[in-house]
């Protein structure tokens, strides 16, 4: 059998897994999260990693077990059979369009900074920039996880040169005062229903495992302290934004305050590349996963249209599509990037939930401690979403009529052939 190509070490691991969780947010949920919980917001990022980290090791084993591309989907259909499994991909799958507007109007609060723009002109640029993705991806033409490392590196050091900055400077005083949060438990668990964001993604180290060159010794470590790492991250930008949180982006304020005027202009234009580069490979990686599962039948057989650089451009423009669509019910009804962050919270929280029960099922009972503490820690950010999980919850309520009709229809179709 074909192998892939083992060559991760244990601290390339730990990188590749940070760099693959980390992106713009460094420079925006920690003010949000200010704004949330106020100075306990430190404290919602700590309790948040230490949820993480149990779900980190489930999935980590499950990798190594269960090895697959469909991750989540796949465990859930081992577990429980086919219809939970589609289920659960097509959750994974419309979750995307709320997280891609979101994404979108996160990284246009870089332009605030930099130009003055109505809601009305920014709605215009942001459908400008999805018009502008799709003409890049129908032609196949796609960042290279090269170009998406080096941003992330480079995000990273202009954190770690702020970090060394404060460190050495012992006249730095808070520009700004912190919101007042009545409620410590209540703004806590806000901060923690939002910062969830920020660690989509975890379930993409079940598909590293077979590409580490020692994958029993170190294919664990290096998922818990890549992970580790993006918390700790976090948690230095939330101390770095308590210096300006008054700031339209308090990361700005922050960097004006420790290294000069620069701020707007470098975190600005980094921030955009960024989530410029990273809806990019959203759009392309949504657009093969539903050319995918039009290929399976699961969605409409249009979807599995090529054209003529072959790329699924039916697939493409219908998510990009309902993106848009996102993205002006988001300006109609006045909803922001908190809002449409929830909702993909929401339905991550339930593709993990799933998860981990399909883990009970699947790996050996040494590994249920670790199970238990990740469906508490699912259990938790269910509760501190409350009405955002409506979304996911409403989903569900679509798919799994509509997949067990669907099945109905094939199977009276092929009796009757």
């Amino acid at each position: 059998m074909t192998r892939l190509n083992q060559t991760i070490t244990r601290w390339q691991g730990m990188g590749l897994i940070a760099t693959t969780l980390l992106g713009t947010g460094v420079f925006i949920l920690p003010q949000l999260t200010l704004q949330a919980a106020g100075d306990k917001a430190i404290w919602a990022w700590g309790f948040l990693l230490l949820a993480i980290l149990p779900l980190t090791l489930v999935f980590a084993e499950l990798g190594r077990h269960y090895t697959h591309a469909a991750g989540p989907a796949y465990f859930t259909e081992k577990a429980f059979g086919a219809l939970p499994g589609r289920v659960i991909g097509l959750i994974f799958l419309f979750a995307i369009p709320p997280g891609v507007a979101g994404a979108l109007i996160m990284t246009f609060e870089f332009l605030k900074p930099l130009i003055s723009l109505t809601p009305f002109q920014t709605l215009m640029a942001e459908l400008g920039v999805f018009l502008s993705l799709f003409m890049v991806n129908r032609k196949g033409l796609q960042l290279s996880g090269r170009i998406q490392l080096g941003l992330t590196l480079v995000i990273l050091s202009v954190v770690s040169v702020m970090l060394t900055s404060l460190l050495l400077s012992s006249d730095i005083q808070p520009s700004g005062a912190l919101p007042v949060v009545t409620d410590t438990q209540s703004g806590i668990l806000a901060a923690i229903s939002l910062a969830v964001w920020s660690f989509l993604g975890i379930e993409a180290v079940t598909h590293l495992a077979g590409e580490f060159k020692d994958v029993k010794k170190d294919f664990i470590p290096a998922c818990l302290g890549g992970v580790a790492l993006v918390g700790l991250i976090y948690m230095a930008c939330t101390w770095l934004s308590m210096l300006n949180p008054e700031n339209d982006l308090a990361m700005v304020g922050a960097f004006s305050l420790l290294l000069g005027d620069g701020g707007r202009w470098i975190i600005g234009i980094l921030g955009l590349i960024s989530g410029f580069a990273t809806l990019n490979v959203y759009l392309a990686s949504t657009s093969r996963l539903a050319w995918s599962f039009s290929n399976e039948g699961i969605l409409p057989a249009a979807m599995k249209q090529l054209n003529q650089y072959q790329v699924p451009s039916v697939a493409l423009i219908s998510f990009i599509s309902i993106s848009s669509a996102m993205l002006i019910l988001s300006y109609l009804f006045e909803m922001n990037f908190v809002s449409l962050a929830h909702w993909v919270n929401g339905c991550f929280v339930m593709i993990y939930t799933v998860s981990m029960l399909a883990a009970w099922k699947l790996l050996s009972a040494r590994h249920r401690p670790a199970i238990v503490a990740g469906l508490a820690a699912c259990l938790l950010f269910i509760y501190s979403l409350g009405e955002a999980m409506s979304y996911s919850i409403i989903l569900a309520m679509i798919f799994v009529p509509g997949l067990m009709l669907q099945q109905k229809f094939k199977v009276r179709i092929s009796g009757q052939v």
